[in-house]
C-alpha cells in the first residue's frame, strides 16, 4: 500500500521550459528599458520614460502584473494552449497601454511633441511573439485555423486604429500628415512585388520545365541566374538605368507604355531577375521528385508526354513550386523598398524620407507595413502550401 511520503514524492516536480526561460529573460530586459520615448519634436533625441513614468499609476501596475504574469507562464512547462491565450493576452496590453502611454505624455494642445514606443516595448512585442509562435507550433494548427488566427489579429490591429487608441503615437502623426501619399505607395509597393512574382511566375515555370527536359539547358540557365543573385539589389537597380533610358529614348513607343531609366519600370525588371532562380530551381527540383512509378502509370495509360507533364508531372510538384514562388514574394516585399532610390516608389520612400530627415517615426511608417506584409504573406502561402501538400497526397 503506497505511503502518503512515497505518493508525494511520486509527484513530478514543476518542470521549467527551456525556451520560455529564455522568452522570460527577454521580457525581463524589456521591463528595465524605457517603455515610451517623448521627443520635444518629430528630430530631436528623445527621452526614455520607465513604464511606471509612461502610464498612469493604474495603467502602469495593471501592465506591470499582466507582464509579471506572463513571464511566469513562459517559465513553467504548461499547455500550449494555456501559453498561446497569455501570450496573447499580453500582447494585447502592451498594444494599448503604448497608445495611452502617448496620451499620458503628449502635453495638451502641443502639436509638435512626439512619444514612440521604446526599446522595452519592443523586447517585450518580441519575447511575447515568440511565446505565441512557439505555441502554435506545438498546437499544429491545420492552415484554416491559422489563416483564421491571421485574420483575427489583423482585425484586432485594424480595431485599436480605428477606435483612435494610437492616435497620439508618432507613427500616426507622421501618416495622418501623409494619409493619401501613404496609399499611393502602398499600391506602388503592391505593385511591385506581386507584379514582378506574376511575371516571373509565368516566364519561370517553363524555363523549369525546359531546364528538367533539357539537362545542357539546365547548367546555363541556373549559373546565369546565379550569377544575378549575386549582385547587390542597389547595384542592380543602377546598373538598369542606363540601357532602359537608352530603350526608352531609341526605341519607338518605349517611352509611351512606361518604359524609363528610373521609376517603376527598372525596379520591375530588377526584381524580376531576383526572383526567376527560386522558380526555376524549385520547378526544376518538384519535377524530378515526381515518383517514378506515377510517369510509369501514365504511360501504361498512353498519355504523351505533355499529358503527363500537365497530368501528373505538374500537378506533384506544384506545392514545390508554390514553396519557390512564396519564397520570391516574401523577399520582393522586401526588396521592393529598395526601388524608392531609383523613383519606384513603395514604402521605401518613407524609410529613406525618414533617414534623411532623421526621423525614425518616418523611417517606421514605411518599414511596419513591409514587415506586417511579409509576415502576413509567409503565413498564407505556407497554409496554402500545406493545403495542397495535403491534396497530393490524399489523391
Amino acid at each position: 500500500m503506497m505511503t502518503l511520503a512515497t505518493a508525494t514524492s511520486a509527484r513530478p516536480a514543476l518542470a521549467f521550459d527551456k525556451l520560455g526561460v529564455l522568452i522570460a529573460l527577454v521580457a525581463v530586459a524589456g521591463a528595465f528599458l524605457p517603455f515610451s520615448i517623448f521627443r520635444a519634436n518629430r528630430i530631436v533625441l528623445g527621452e526614455g520614460r520607465m513604464l511606471i513614468d509612461a502610464l498612469d499609476g493604474p495603467s502602469a501596475w495593471l501592465t506591470i502584473a499582466a507582464i509579471a504574469v506572463g513571464i511566469l507562464v513562459a517559465l513553467i512547462r504548461l499547455a500550449p494552449a494555456v501559453k498561446l491565450a497569455i501570450a496573447l493576452a499580453v500582447l494585447a496590453v502592451a498594444f494599448v497601454m503604448i497608445g495611452r502611454s502617448a496620451t499620458y505624455l503628449t502635453p495638451a494642445d502641443n502639436t509638435f511633441a512626439r512619444v514612440s514606443p521604446g526599446a522595452g516595448f519592443w523586447l517585450l512585442t518580441f519575447a511575447f511573439a515568440l511565446m505565441v509562435a512557439d505555441a502554435l507550433t506545438r498546437l499544429r494548427f491545420r492552415p484554416w485555423p491559422r489563416i483564421a488566427m491571421l485574420a483575427a489579429v489583423g482585425a484586432a490591429l485594424w480595431l485599436l486604429l480605428w477606435s483612435g487608441a494610437w492616435n497620439d503615437l508618432s507613427i500616426l502623426k507622421e501618416y495622418a500628415n501623409r494619409a493619401s501619399a501613404f496609399w499611393n505607395e502602398a499600391r506602388t509597393h503592391l505593385l511591385l512585388a506581386f507584379g514582378s512574382v506574376a511575371v516571373a511566375t509565368v516566364a519561370g515555370v517553363p524555363l523549369g520545365i525546359l531546364c528538367y527536359r533539357v539537362r545542357p539547358v539546365r547548367a546555363a540557365v541556373l549559373n546565369v541566374l546565379n550569377i544575378v543573385q549575386t549582385i547587390p539589389s542597389i547595384a542592380l537597380f543602377g546598373l538598369l538605368i542606363a540601357p532602359l533610358a537608352w530603350v526608352a529614348a531609341n526605341v519607338p513607343g518605349a517611352s509611351t507604355i512606361g518604359i524609363s531609366g528610373i521609376g517603376t519600370t527598372p525596379a520591375m525588371v530588377a526584381l524580376f531577375a531576383y526572383s526567376l532562380l527560386p522558380i526555376v530551381a524549385n520547378t526544376v527540383v518538384g519535377l524530378e521528385n515526381v515518383p517514378e512509378a506515377a510517369n510509369d502509370a501514365a504511360r501504361g495509360m498512353g498519355m504523351t508526354g505533355g499529358q503527363r507533364l500537365m497530368s501528373v508531372e505538374l500537378p506533384l510538384a506544384f506545392p514545390v513550386i508554390l514553396t519557390g514562388i512564396r519564397i520570391v514574394l516574401v523577399q520582393n516585399i522586401g526588396l521592393a523598398t529598395i526601388a524608392a532610390l531609383i523613383g519606384g516608389g513603395g514604402f521605401g520612400v518613407f524609410v529613406f524620407q525618414g533617414i534623411g530627415q532623421t526621423a525614425m517615426d518616418l523611417v517606421l511608417l514605411g518599414a511596419v507595413p513591409t514587415v506586417a506584409l511579409a509576415f502576413a504573406a509567409a503565413v498564407v502561402l505556407d497554409a496554402i502550401v500545406e493545403m495542397v501538400s495535403v491534396g497530393g497526397r490524399t489523391q
